[in-house]
């Protein structure tokens, strides 16, 4: 079992920034790509970002390309999220996952853990 836990999350006003990260614990296997994603109220689960193992492959959704950067340190199991220039839209639920496949990958079916989640909230 996989065990991760997000934090950074919080209320910001629209332009600013902000960092989430992700913490793996528990029985991590690699080399295993992860992602995060966002639910805002009354919608599904969505794609922003998701990361290879190497680090080398990275997907974004095109509503925060040029905005937000997925990275990760191996040695820290950790996967972080840099959010900046947010905007109003950008709040929802922000939620890290990983899954078993060393590629990234857009679809959440594909993941086979998840976080609780932390919650950014923009205001303009």
């Amino acid at each position: 079992q996989v065990q991760l836990v997000e934090s950074g999350g919080g209320l910001v006003q629209a332009g600013d920034s902000l960092r989430l990260s992700c913490a793996a614990s528990g029985r991590t296997f690699g080399p295993n790509a992860m992602g995060w994603f966002r639910q805002a109220p009354g919608k599904e689960r969505e794609f922003v970002a998701a990361i290879s193992w190497s680090g080398v492959i990275i997907y974004y959704a095109d509503s925060v390309k040029g905005r937000f950067t997925i990275s990760r340190d191996n040695a820290k199991t950790t996967v972080y999220l840099e959010m900046n220039s947010l905007k109003p839209e950008d709040t929802a639920v922000y939620y890290c996952a990983v899954t078993r496949a060393a590629a990234p990958l857009r679809s959440r079916d594909r993941y086979d853990y998840w976080g609780q989640g932390t919650q950014v909230t923009v205001s303009s």
